[in-house]
């Protein structure tokens, strides 16, 4: 379990740590920037959008990019992991717009196989799976579709040889449940361990 913890303060991020969610998740590089250094026992992964002058960053930042949602990314990623984390490949995940949501970043499914394939030979990056965003419903029950296809897709590229690594990050808050069903290895929760959160973020 990924504990999202964008917008709650230190304080409560090190108590969070102390009762055994070691595992963090945050939505922007600067806000994990500010608080990484202030918590110990954590490790940090990035479940929000990376923008690409952002990269240098994020790699010094976090253990785990779950949001690689373009080719072009991951290839920056890689040349600067390179200089950055010689002798070691960077965890990754490629994230998949599986319901082609025009809001959604993400790689298309049609696109998929080849996207991976690429991500997969890059030399400083390792491909550990694929993250998806539920789509927003009423009725968890709703979200299940996207999570069902996500398992397909991933199935499908092992059967065809692919790299691809096994986890699966998907399901929040509302949906979590459902997502484990359908072979959820990372969930990412906040609300439900933090609380609701403020609108926007803080300066």
């Amino acid at each position: 379990m990924v504990a999202v913890s964008k917008t709650v303060d230190v304080e409560r991020v090190r108590a969070a740590v102390a009762a055994g969610l070691t595992t963090l998740g945050e939505n922007r590089v600067q806000e994990a920037e500010a608080k990484a250094p202030l918590v110990d026992g954590a490790t940090w992964h990035l479940v929000g959008p990376l923008q690409s002058n952002k990269a240098r960053r994020a790699l010094e930042t976090f253990s785990v990019i779950e949001t690689v949602d373009s080719l072009a990314l991951a290839e920056r990623l890689d040349r600067l992991a390179g200089e950055l984390l010689p002798g070691r490949r960077f965890p990754v995940l490629v994230q998949v717009n599986v319901d082609a949501d025009a809001a959604k970043a993400g790689v298309a499914l049609g696109d998929l196989e080849g996207v991976v394939h690429s991500v997969a030979g890059l030399e400083h990056l390792e491909l550990r799976g694929l993250m998806t965003v539920g789509r927003l419903v009423d009725r968890p029950e709703d979200a299940r579709p996207t999570f069902s296809a996500l398992r397909a897709a991933s199935e499908r590229l092992r059967r065809g040889g692919s790299a691809v690594g096994p986890e699966l990050s998907m399901g929040m808050t509302d949906d979590f449940e459902i997502a484990i069903e359908e072979g959820a290895t990372i969930v990412r929760v906040g609300r439900a361990l933090f609380g609701e959160r403020p609108h926007g973020h803080p300066h």
